[in-house]
């Protein structure tokens, strides 16, 4: 199966890096490149690509704008963050915007790669160490409405207990196999558990998961 990749940044040179590294893959397929938002979700309706390479930081519509867009238009369509800065401030704009994660332009090669492939087969890229900073940042300025209490409180309930341990691990930044050794869990058997939470609350990856434990406060800040 081949991954269509659209490439979404006000740089040529980096499209044309991009576009290097991921036609050099029998597996990858670079369908179109766009320059800012708005050609980005014009080019998404066109060509329904599996992946979107998006640029945050671009004239005219930015990407956090421009993911809005393509993941309620093209619900298929994964959206993946490219940010300067591991605590770039509109990474996790993009995150609640609906991105299935990010990546620094600085990645190598290989972990560009295995980001695509990863988001593309419907897991979320979530680097441990940098989301845990940019979310600690971060979480202070999430909304604490009341009916949004409510409703994550409700939710909340729904989860067995291993669940709600589960779901706190993977908030913190652990990877799955990290979350086994820490639960004493096989590896299967916690990444069986965060199907379940993405089931149950209703969400559709890992990066949804952690933004709803901060939200509800199941993690604080440390």
């Amino acid at each position: 199966m081949t991954v269509r990749v659209l490439l979404v940044d006000d740089q040529p040179l980096l499209r044309v890096a991009f576009t290097l590294v991921l036609d050099s893959q029998p597996d990858l397929e670079v369908v179109g490149e766009a320059e800012d938002g708005a050609a980005a979700v014009r080019l998404v309706a066109e060509h329904t690509p599996d992946v979107v390479l998006m640029d945050v930081r671009m004239p005219g519509m930015d990407g956090i704008e421009a993911t809005k867009r393509i993941v309620d238009q093209s619900p298929d369509t994964k959206v993946l963050i490219m940010t300067t800065f591991d605590l770039d401030e509109y990474a996790f704009a993009g995150l609640r915007a609906g991105a299935s994660g990010f990546l620094l332009k600085n990645a190598q090669p290989a972990e560009l790669l295995s980001a695509i492939r990863s988001v593309a087969a419907g897991d979320a890229v979530v680097a441990p160490r940098i989301t845990r900073r940019l979310l600690d940042r971060f979480a202070s300025q999430l909304p604490a409405d009341g009916s949004s209490a409510d409703r994550g409180e409700a939710a909340v309930e729904a989860l067995t207990t291993r669940e709600r341990s589960v779901l706190v691990q993977v908030a913190r930044g652990l990877s799955n196999a990290e979350v086994a050794a820490e639960l004493f869990l096989a590896e299967a058997t916690v990444k069986t558990h965060v199907s379940r939470i993405l089931l149950k609350l209703g969400l559709r990856d890992r990066v949804q998961a952690v933004v709803f434990a901060y939200e509800n406060r199941l993690v604080h800040p440390s």
